[in-house]
């Protein structure tokens, strides 16, 4: 394991493999390097890039620094990028995606962006996140119960079905995810007004000039498929490609062989 310091102080952990080119990797909610699709999926992409996988704050590794805001990650992804070298291709999944985005609108030297599934909800295909969501989840982390704060993302962020969610309470992972639970109300900021079902808001992303893939699955819900088309035409001079066959739950296997083909080319 590595680490660097971001501009407050957060020691965030990372590993880096492979050679050429650096590509970092932002993981979604509650992933982190020992548990999500970065490190498979780094192991597919080593043999063309340079790949850093890291912990968000507050997961894996990493430490955390109160008060938390948006720009904080976009400070952790910042010192990744300087330590990667002051430049990088980035590629972000569901929440990392939205972080990614953030980071490229502020105008980090990113020299390749490619996103997958940001989870937007842009019409009436699902019901739109309640409006009270991210104030519940402080709620719950803050009282001691974030089993109850995981019941709340998966089931009203995600639309995870309830009987999947009470089963997962009896599986290994879930104290893991009990640990990291904190960190969702880092990622329900990154959603916030971009989940109740209406359009997207005009020059939300107009600061994002590198060229970016926006990418969904061909197997994905109406509503994540429309939220990322949505997003494509909201993020300028952005291309849309759609992997079939895949779901929210993407494959490391399925988006390699594009992510190698998008930043080589």
């Amino acid at each position: 394991m590595s680490t660097v310091t971001s501009q407050d102080g957060t020691t965030i952990a990372y590993t880096r493999t492979g050679s050429g080119p650096a590509v970092i990797l932002v993981d979604g909610a509650m992933c982190h390097r020992e548990f999500g699709p970065a490190t498979p999926l780094a192991a597919e992409l080593a043999g063309h890039f340079t790949v850093y996988t890291y912990d968000r704050r507050g997961r894996g590794e990493s430490t955390d620094t109160e008060p938390f805001s948006i720009a904080r990650e976009v400070e952790d992804l910042d010192a990744l990028i300087k330590e990667a070298g002051g430049t990088a291709y980035v590629y972000g999944i569901s929440s990392g995606a939205a972080l990614a985005l953030e980071a490229a609108n502020a105008g980090l030297p990113i020299t390749k962006l490619a996103v997958y599934e940001f989870p937007l909800v842009v019409d009436d295909t699902r019901p739109p996140v309640p409006s009270d969501y991210a104030e519940r989840l402080e709620k719950a982390i803050a009282t001691g119960r974030p089993g109850s704060a995981i019941k709340t993302f998966m089931r009203e962020g995600v639309r995870v079905p309830a009987p999947v969610v009470f089963m997962m309470q009896f599986m290994p992972t879930w104290p893991k995810l009990k640990k990291v639970a904190p960190t969702l109300r880092y990622d329900a900021a990154l959603f916030d007004g971009l989940h109740d079902g209406t359009p997207l808001p005009e020059e939300r992303w107009a600061g994002v000039s590198m060229p970016t893939l926006v990418m969904d699955g061909g197997k994905s819900p109406a509503w994540i498929r429309n939220g990322v088309a949505a997003l494509a035409k909201a993020v300028p001079g952005a291309e849309h490609r759609t992997i079939a066959g895949q779901t929210h739950m993407l494959k490391p296997k399925a988006v390699a062989p594009v992510l190698i083909e998008y930043f080589t080319s």
